[in-house]
C-alpha cells in the first residue's frame, strides 16, 4: 500500500488542483453511471477511489437522501475531497477515509460492511492489483445492491492510431486500461453469488460495467 499511496499522492500532488478541470473532457461516462445508481430512499453509497470527490459531490446532488462514503489511497487528493465536500454543503453527508482499495476495513473506516450501491470511476485503470480491487468491492456490495464501473475500454471501434496514441499517453500517468475487466467482473459475481454485464461505450472508449447482487 505505502508503495502505491506515495506514488499517488506525488502524481496528484498538484495535479489535484487542475484535476476536475481536466478531466471532465475525457473521463466520459462519470455522469451517466450517476444518474444510473438509481439509489433506495435513504440508501448508502461507497465510491472507491473518490479522488478529489466531484462524483461523491454530484451523486449527492442527484440523490439528496443518500449517505455518501469515499475512500481513496492518496492523502493528497482527500484533502482536496474534504474541501470540495465542505464548500458544496456536504459536510455533514459525505464520510471520507484513506485506505488501499484492494483491501480496507469498511466497517472499521465507516462503521458498516456493505454498501447500497458501490462505484468505480476510472480507478481499476491506475491500480497495479485491480483484481483484488475489484474483488473488495464486490464484496462490499450489500445484498439487493449493485457494483458500477465506468472506466477506459478498449477503443475497439475507434483508428488504431487513436488506440496506440491513447494508450501511450495515459502511460505517462500510471493508467492501464484493463482489456480483461468483462472476463474479471464475471469472477467476482460468481464470487458473490451476483450477476455481471459490461458493455463499450462511444465506439469502445469507455467500457461500463457491474454487477447485481441477489
Amino acid at each position: 500500500m505505502s508503495d502505491h499511496r506515495g506514488l499517488m499522492d506525488g502524481v496528484y500532488r498538484y495535479q489535484r488542483h487542475i484535476y476536475d478541470l481536466t478531466r471532465k473532457y475525457y473521463l466520459l461516462g462519470r455522469d451517466g453511471l450517476i444518474a444510473d445508481l438509481d439509489m433506495p430512499d435513504g440508501g448508502a453509497v461507497l465510491e472507491i477511489g473518490c479522488g478529489t470527490g466531484r462524483n461523491l459531490i454530484a451523486a449527492g446532488k442527484a440523490w439528496p437522501n443518500a449517505a455518501l462514503h469515499g475512500v481513496d489511497i492518496s492523502g493528497a487528493m482527500l484533502e482536496t475531497a474534504r474541501a470540495a465536500v465542505t464548500k458544496a454543503g456536504m459536510a455533514k453527508r459525505v464520510t471520507l477515509a484513506q485506505g488501499d482499495a484492494c483491501g480496507f476495513d469498511a466497517k472499521a473506516l465507516f462503521g458498516r460492511a456493505t454498501f447500497d450501491r458501490v462505484f468505480i470511476s476510472y480507478a481499476l485503470s491506475m491500480i497495479p492489483d485491480w483484481e483484488a480491487a475489484l474483488a473488495q468491492a464486490a464484496h462490499c456490495v450489500a445484498p439487493g445492491g449493485k457494483l458500477e464501473i465506468v472506466d477506459f475500454g478498449q477503443q475497439e471501434h475507434l483508428p488504431a492510431v487513436w488506440k496506440r496514441a491513447l494508450f501511450g499517453w495515459l502511460a505517462r500517468f500510471h493508467v492501464a486500461p484493463r482489456g480483461d475487466l468483462a472476463a474479471a467482473l464475471a469472477d467476482a459475481a460468481d464470487a458473490t453469488q451476483s450477476r455481471s454485464y459490461a458493455r463499450a461505450l462511444y465506439r469502445g472508449y469507455a467500457i461500463r460495467a457491474g454487477l447485481c447482487r441477489a
